[in-house]
């Protein structure tokens, strides 16, 4: 090339973008003529100005400048003062590995190479750190002798980059959520924004906490330093704890709700969703002095506990949760179910293929006078009644040939023998006979009563779908450990029903990805996260090209296959529109 003509030449998309946007703030031409001489249409042109204007607003004079990188010839400068090498042994003193240390020092814009830290401590004389379990790893990083200050959040540039994270296994979840068009449904919801974080980059950065497991958010260290899962949300770092309590609080049950609403046309739309919805209550409890929270029971403590009480709603086929509350009162505990079915069928009114058929529910959910409010909306129910005195005496009385042996097929696919006695019985506050289903043989001492109004169906199929419903008190209790409702070690405020919403969000991309991942569709969130996206990596950003390389793991195979289930690679909007390429790694 003749150097006249480089000059020209707007091959380099870098080079075209400084051109066009030089033109319009320096020359000050107008957009359609900057949009037509530089090959780009109006509304991308507009797009790109936009983008400018965000960064400069956020952009110091310290900081690299998005177009023109300078160039230092010769030899990389020293550590003369030798900071930088206290810094590294600091971290070491710390219990912090040399990934650890990689990860903090690439937040704090510090390019230097793990071999670079593997030698400062070698020759400091620290020995390679033992094999540590993942509860002393986490008692290592929420109990740092020294609190560590985060980089201010801001979002990512144009410019190339590279680092390392701890967490970069949760960028799979990007595609997944490219995939299934959950990013257009958050752009388009009505949570709010602020001027340096938009919508989808204040969910996603809600998000990026729930998927990686951060059990604690008062250790506001490698979470808040992790590039990586910055990068998830478009940003450089996640925002600090005092951003994320401001933000909860501007939101409403309206909007949670409005979200979950189009969120259930989603999975409705993509098949993953059934005539059949479970239905329970759990308790988060509350451990301030406030008094305005009722006593709830708690079965994942055993006791009743001051707290809020929270509804979900689950398919039994998918595990998806496609409804959550977590403001129920006691005096309005009772209607929880009808408010689920007013939920459901506000919005699904115009949609005539979906068609709730089933509510399955224990025993204390709701009374009787609701479950003929159910039955004069032409919704089945199946239940459980409670156990009295004298039903459970007349069931022992029965001769032995009065129960029948069914076999009922559990998740595993391997079948279970039981006895069951059919009758119908008439219930006064329900106002007409009711099919109540007595089973036995499954080592309980007393029989278990199920009701329903459903005449037609065989009895082991009324059995096992309600068998089916302690799925969700599983999925309750995963819920409670894994995203942290209940943590009194949380320094971090969130309105719960806004975490709840979240959480939820959450669970399903893991259910979403279990379901890709062959033979383990009926893992807990726990352990998927553990065995597929608890992966460091290498993070390398390009003009047109984000790529992900993973480091070698036992199932990283299996995540690599779902990848390409989902056609591999995506273009994210939040990240400039470039495409996210994941694979994996030559090292360990």
């Amino acid at each position: 090339m003749k150097p006249e003509t480089y000059f020209d030449s707007l091959e380099n998309q870098t080079h075209k973008q400084y051109e066009a946007l030089r033109s319009f703030f320096g020359e000050k031409l107008p957009a359609d003529v900057c949009a037509k001489k530089f090959g780009y249409k109006l509304n991308a042109f507009y797009s790109l100005t936009k983008n400018f204007r965000d960064q400069m607003k956020n952009w110091d004079s310290g900081d690299v400048d998005p177009f023109f990188l300078l160039k230092r010839p010769g030899r990389k400068p020293k550590d003369k003062t030798g900071s930088m090498k206290d810094k590294i042994l600091n971290l070491r003193k710390q219990y912090y590995s040399v990934p650890q240390i990689k990860t903090i020092l690439d937040a704090q814009n510090i390019c230097v190479s793990q071999r670079y830290i593997s030698t400062i401590t070698t020759h400091a004389g620290f020995a390679r750190l033992p094999r540590r379990s993942k509860a002393t790893r986490k008692e290592i990083n929420t109990n740092a002798i020294e609190k560590l200050e985060a980089p201010k959040s801001k979002k990512i540039s144009e410019k190339k980059d590279a680092f390392n994270s701890g967490n970069a296994g949760i960028l799979v979840m990007l595609l997944l959520i490219r995939h299934f068009g959950i990013d257009k449904i958050i752009e388009n919801s009505s949570f709010p924004e602020t001027k340096s974080i938009d919508r989808a980059q204040s969910i996603l950065s809600f998000l990026a906490l729930k998927l990686s497991n951060i059990r604690r958010y008062v250790a506001d260290d490698l979470w808040c330093m992790d590039r990586g899962m910055g990068l998830f949300a478009g940003l450089t770092t996640l925002p600090k704890t005092a951003w994320f309590t401001s933000y909860s609080h501007r939101v409403t049950r309206k909007m949670n709700k409005s979200f979950l609403q189009e969120m259930h046309k989603l999975w409705k739309q993509k098949g993953l969703l059934s005539d059949t919805v479970n239905l329970d209550f759990t308790t988060i409890p509350y451990w301030g002095d406030d008094s305005q929270f009722e006593n709830n029971w708690s079965g994942t403590r055993g006791k009743a506990l001051a707290g809020m009480l929270a509804v979900i709603a689950q398919d039994p086929e998918t595990g998806i949760i496609n409804y959550g509350d977590a403001g129920i009162r006691h005096k309005n505990k009772n209607n929880a179910v009808l408010e689920f079915l007013d939920f459901y069928r506000n919005k699904m009114e115009t949609d005539k293929t979906d068609k709730l058929r089933y509510l399955i529910f224990d025993s204390k959910f709701t009374i009787y006078e609701n479950l003929r409010k159910l039955e004069d909306a032409g919704i089945k129910f199946i239940t459980i009644q409670r156990r009295g005195k004298k039903v459970v005496d007349k069931l022992n009385s029965l001769p032995k040939l009065s129960w029948k042996k069914v076999k009922v097929m559990c998740a595993n696919g391997k079948g279970r023998i039981l006895k069951v006695y059919e009758e119908e019985i008439f219930l006064d506050k329900y106002g007409k006979k009711i099919r109540r289903i007595a089973i036995t043989g499954h080592g309980k001492i007393k029989p278990a009563l199920i009701i329903t109004n459903d005449l037609e169906e065989k009895t082991k199929e009324i059995v096992r779908k309600y068998c089916q419903r302690w799925i969700v008190e599983k999925g309750i209790s995963e819920q409670l450990d894994f995203y942290h409702f209940n943590r009194v070690s949380s320094s971090m405020v969130i309105k719960v029903d806004f975490d709840f919403t979240m959480s939820i969000l959450a669970h399903n991309l893991y259910r979403l990805s279990a379901q890709m991942l062959e033979g383990f569709s009926h893992q807990a969130d726990v352990t998927l996260y553990e065995k597929f996206f608890e992966n460091s990596g290498m993070i390398e950003i390009n003009e047109k090209e984000i790529k992900v390389k993973l480091k070698k793991k036992r199932n990283l195979p299996l995540v690599l296959n779902m990848i390409n289930e989902v056609s591999g690679k995506k273009n994210i909007p939040w990240l400039f529109n470039r495409q996210l390429s994941i694979e994996g790694a030559t090292i360990s």
